[in-house]
């Protein structure tokens, strides 16, 4: 049976200054599905990601992320949730003022990581997974766009997540880039891990299929695009 990841019934969602947003939302993601939000520009898909993650509250409905109730989750345990969840964001997101190496040991000193051996081994095992040799050294800059993306997938893995949150992961790339984030994203819901994809590119939704949920007019719908 598969193991569900994601839930939300009847779930409102709101933003930080408590104008909702997004009504009735039921949306189900299983471990190792690869699933879409799609919808345009302030539709709501990241305050929806924001919501699943708890950067947001749910107030109203039900929800619950890698085992954890939304609507009663206690301050304290929201660290925890987010070492199940991997984020990858449009923007990178790294420090830029330190190296590949140090960016990847940073978030793992901040989730109890102490044997320096087993987080060199887990960083070399992240890194791998994404295609990426000898880049622990660099700084972002010193990277390109689709290299910085797969070194924020390898950070969303190295708690070896039950679920990957990716807001619109390829906004900044070109087509031939964003192909190659989608095949590693694809693989990776492949190994097991559920992704859920904000995103407003038509064309990778039909070359990478999967399930598809539509944000219009406050509404979200499953949907199938093509056929």
């Amino acid at each position: 049976m598969d193991k569900q990841v994601i839930q939300l019934v009847d779930a409102f969602v709101i933003q930080h200054n408590l104008v909702q947003v997004l009504s009735n939302v039921n949306l189900a993601v299983q471990a190792g599905e690869f699933a879409y939000i799609i919808g345009k520009t302030g539709s709501g898909k990241s305050s929806l990601l924001k919501t699943l993650y708890a950067d947001l509250p749910l107030k109203d409905g039900e929800g619950e992320v890698a085992g954890y109730k939304l609507t009663d989750i206690k301050k304290e345990d929201v660290p925890m949730l987010r070492r199940k969840i991997g984020m990858v964001f449009q923007d990178f997101s790294l420090l830029y003022d330190r190296s590949i190496k140090e960016n990847l040991e940073f978030v793992l000193h901040a989730t109890d990581w102490k044997d320096k051996k087993a987080v060199a081994k887990r960083i070399d095992q992240v890194i791998d997974s994404v295609s990426l040799p000898k880049i622990l050294d660099k700084k972002p800059h010193q990277l390109s766009g689709g290299e910085q993306q797969r070194v924020v997938i390898a950070r969303a893995l190295l708690n070896s997540p039950q679920l990957i949150l990716a807001d619109e992961p390829t906004g900044n790339l070109d087509p031939e880039v964003s192909d190659e984030i989608l095949e590693l994203l694809h693989n990776i819901a492949t190994n097991g891990t559920a992704v859920l994809m904000a995103t407003h590119d038509y064309r990778l939704i039909n070359k990478y299929p999967g399930t598809v949920y539509k944000i219009e007019n406050g509404v979200v719908d499953q949907t199938s695009l093509f056929g």
